[in-house]
């Protein structure tokens, strides 16, 4: 009975794509096990006990890919009453969010949807009044302000990622995914919904899912989810992404920005709020850029995410505060990391 036991799991163990340990195929990020003849963590290259296809299975860089499996389960058994639950419990979780002391905006004019292309400023005086240095001081935004700068805004132009870039995306991940309550609520609501095994998978895989490299344009590696996201494009003569309230603040003080008028206020009456926008970046229009306002990084990086893996490419619905909002996200088709895995596209705030 023993070695038909063994038998039966070394032939699955195969058939699943591992060749006894020595392959790194659906192994990239786990934790380190001694018990392997070679080993796919995100420390083996500098241990030097990586396997033979380590590069190959886990990306160009090695490190900063993953191939995990999500189980074909790993959507259909979240619920749209799970999902608001979380995300409750992330809103309450964020301590980091501003305060109405330390945050104070001008939004100014509402406007009408059907105005939004007009490229009016209808406000003559910038969104931000005053943000608190001390906030910008946590450790989680200072994180996110190391990353800002890091980025060509023209697509078609690729970007480069030296070792001082990639580190700071780790400090990133770091600081907002591990070092926080809500980093970690999110890990464990979704490895309790078997998404990640452990919080390495976690992290690693969110490296990839939004600061790994794909084209735009010109077939150069030009754009992540995250620079889309929360630093913003130029695609096509117009403002592509820049979803996030930092970003608009830095460049708004740098007086590269210019406020025109918001299209939607969302229902909040402290922070984090949401407010539709409209604005000219250094001679670039977005139309409607939509973000959360005042909201911590965490906040931000852990609400796109679980919206991404839990509905990926689709309106997803959370509750924050008693108040329903629907985040959209899309998929990167044109390319995937991993086993086939999908990039980020974008993320944010759906307004009506």
């Amino acid at each position: 009975m023993k070695v038909t036991v063994i038998l039966f799991l070394t032939i699955t163990l195969i058939s699943q794509g591992y060749s006894g340990s020595l392959s790194c195929k659906r192994r990239c990020g786990e934790s380190y096990d001694p018990m392997n003849d070679c080993h796919c963590d995100s420390e083996c290259q500098q241990n030097k006990d990586c396997c033979k296809d380590y590069k190959k299975q886990c990306g160009r860089r090695g490190t900063n890919s993953l191939c995990i499996h999500f189980p074909s389960q790993a959507l259909t058994n979240v619920s749209d009453e799970e999902i608001k639950a979380v995300s409750e419990t992330l809103y309450k979780l964020d301590h980091n969010r501003a305060t109405a002391s330390e945050l104070v905006i001008d939004s100014q004019t509402l406007i009408s949807s059907s105005q939004t292309g007009s490229k009016v400023d209808h406000s003559p005086s910038p969104l931000f009044k005053q943000v608190s240095s001390t906030l910008l001081a946590k450790p989680t935004f200072k994180a996110l302000l190391n990353l800002l700068d890091n980025y060509n805004r023209m697509t078609g132009q690729a970007e480069d990622v030296p070792a001082l870039e990639e580190q700071e995306q780790d400090a990133f991940l770091q600081a907002t995914m591990v070092d926080t309550d809500v980093g970690k609520e999110l890990y464990k609501f979704l490895n309790s919904k078997g998404v990640y095994s452990s919080q390495s998978e976690f992290v690693q895989d969110l490296k990839m899912m939004w600061f790994g490299l794909y084209s735009r344009a010109n077939g150069q590696q030009d754009s992540s989810a995250f620079e889309h996201t929360f630093s913003g494009e130029i695609k096509n003569g117009k403002v592509s992404g820049f979803h996030n309230w930092v970003q608009f603040y830095l460049k708004e003080k740098e007086g590269l920005l210019n406020y025109y008028s918001h299209s939607f206020n969302g229902p909040w009456t402290s922070f984090p709020d949401v407010l539709g926008m409209q604005f000219e970046w250094d001679g670039y229009f977005k139309e409607v850029g939509s973000a959360f306002i005042g909201s911590s990084p965490e906040f931000d990086l852990a609400m796109y995410s679980l919206c991404y893996i839990t509905r990926p490419g689709q309106r997803c619905y959370v509750s924050l505060g008693g108040q329903s909002l629907g985040i959209q996200t899309y998929t990167w088709d044109n390319s995937s990391y991993g086993d086939g895995k999908k990039f980020i596209g974008s993320a944010y705030p759906a307004t009506p």
